[in-house]
């Protein structure tokens, strides 16, 4: 391996290649911080044709290549733990256009999505896919991964938002898909079966991002519901009369932890579940219609109390409520699972999961959340202090297994929207089919004919 990489920096002189120990831990990993990185080196490309260089050179010698982002990612996606190079995007990190006619933003991989975000912005626009971690995913990883967050509702996972991808399959070819046709009928869109493959057919150089007007003025509520069942009768009332944006739930136990991590109470009086829903008002009749809704609701029982933002430091403050969750969980270790479930199946499937919980977890701290409006839901286990990290994880991993039957008998997705990557590869076949996998193994041999990109992030075996 060392005289593989002799032989790349002498093909590629001006390649930034870092291989000090700091550096291999910092881009060997991701967001879970389960596996141990271990990474021959880290490739920081600044060109296309550096990319495709690179994955040459990795089939010449057999070098596995994992493409990285932001690392955000909750899977094990971006994770090198076998000596595979890091192909790190973070230098390709530039808006290289907009069109005003077509309404696009053309932007390298490595953009972060919060500076998409403020790009688009600078033309009047917005690119609404959203979340949390903005500030530190990538375009590229979004689309790896087809990331939702919390306006799918409103807006759709990022695959809605993708007009044009350039991609460098694993044979090193650069392929040019759609080129931001709003109709194209011209055989298979390769578009779309790039997104959300996690960098196992091909790595995403260049998007073009499609923009959309600035919503109308919103208004963001707090409620506090009484019940799992309730979750479900408020979202049924008010998507029925108000233009939702998002519509965020989730427990007691996960304001507890937020709240000790710095974010402020908004409401008195514990309650068992939460909701933080924004919806478009752009005059008072809307806003009307939404108190209306609320006092209905309290009426019905199904709403214990709640609160409207009356400016933007207070909305800031009750999306806090929700949006800070993950990083108040991060110093407990959580084991993830990131689920979906028809909506319509959310409240059978909700109580089948919480006795499932309460019956193989009655030592564990279980903190759900999730985005109810697009059915998926995000579960996560506390590793509690004196417990070794390996006989949490394997009990966790006997229940997921659990999980995986339950989501396959109620139709759902093992991953909604972060991936399978190496921690739910195990669990593929609780939401694909036989001869499903059968056919992403055939289309993976076809894009990359040798097995070096991303291996065993999908499949147990490439």
């Amino acid at each position: 391996m060392s005289a593989a990489l002799d032989d790349l920096a002498r093909h590629l002189p001006g390649l930034r290649l870092l291989t000090g120990q700091v550096d291999l831990e910092h881009y060997g990993r991701d967001w879970t911080r389960r596996w141990t990185p271990a990474p021959l080196a880290i490739a920081l490309p600044a060109t296309v044709e550096e990319v495709q260089d690179i994955v040459c050179w990795a089939n010449v010698h057999r070098v596995a290549i994992v493409p990285s982002g932001g690392r955000t990612g909750l899977s094990g996606g971006a994770v090198a733990a076998n000596g595979e190079l890091v192909l790190s995007l973070e230098r390709m990190n530039r808006v290289l256009g907009f069109a005003p006619a077509d309404r696009t933003l053309t932007v390298q991989p490595g953009v972060p999505l919060a500076a998409a975000q403020a790009a688009a912005r600078e033309h009047g626009l917005v690119y609404p896919v959203d979340f949390a971690a903005r500030g530190s995913c990538s375009i590229g990883g979004n689309i790896a991964t087809n990331a939702g967050g919390i306006r799918v509702i409103r807006y759709g996972n990022t695959r809605e938002w993708i007009a044009g991808l350039k991609v460098v399959t694993g044979n090193g070819a650069l392929l040019d898909l759609n080129r931001g046709l709003v109709k194209n009928s011209s055989g298979y869109d390769f578009r779309h079966l790039l997104i959300g493959s996690e960098g196992t057919l091909g790595i995403v150089v260049e998007a073009a991002l499609k923009l959309t007007e600035p919503p109308p003025p919103a208004q963001t509520m707090l409620l506090a519901l009484p019940d799992l069942d309730a979750v479900l009768s408020v979202f049924s009332s008010f998507r029925a009369k108000l233009a939702l944006q998002a519509f965020e739930f989730f427990t007691d136990v996960a304001l507890k932890h937020v709240l000790a991590h710095g974010a402020q109470r908004a409401l008195d009086g514990n309650h068992p579940c939460y909701v933080v829903t924004e919806f478009d008002a752009p005059d008072e009749a809307a806003q009307d219609a939404a108190l209306g809704l609320l006092g209905e609701g309290m009426e019905q029982g199904w709403i214990a109390d709640g609160t409207i933002a009356q400016s933007e430091a207070q909305a800031a403050a009750l999306w806090r409520l929700r949006e800070g969750i993950t990083e108040s969980l991060a110093p407990h270790r959580p084991y993830k699972n990131d689920v979906s479930v028809r909506i319509g199946v959310v409240p059978k499937y909700l109580h089948a999961m919480q006795a499932l919980l309460a019956r193989e977890y009655p030592q564990f701290e279980v903190v759900w959340f999730g985005h109810i409006g697009d059915g998926n839901l995000h579960i996560n286990v506390l590793k509690p202090d004196g417990v070794a990290d390996v006989d949490f994880i394997a009990q966790c991993e006997h229940v997921t297994k659990r999980l995986a039957a339950t989501l396959k008998e109620h139709g759902g997705s093992i991953s909604a929207e972060h991936g399978i990557g190496l921690l739910k590869r195990p669990y593929l076949d609780s939401t694909r089919g036989v001869a499903e996998i059968a056919l992403m193994r055939g289309v993976r041999k076809v894009f990359d004919p040798n097995g070096i990109l991303n291996p065993g992030k999908l499949f147990e075996s490439d």
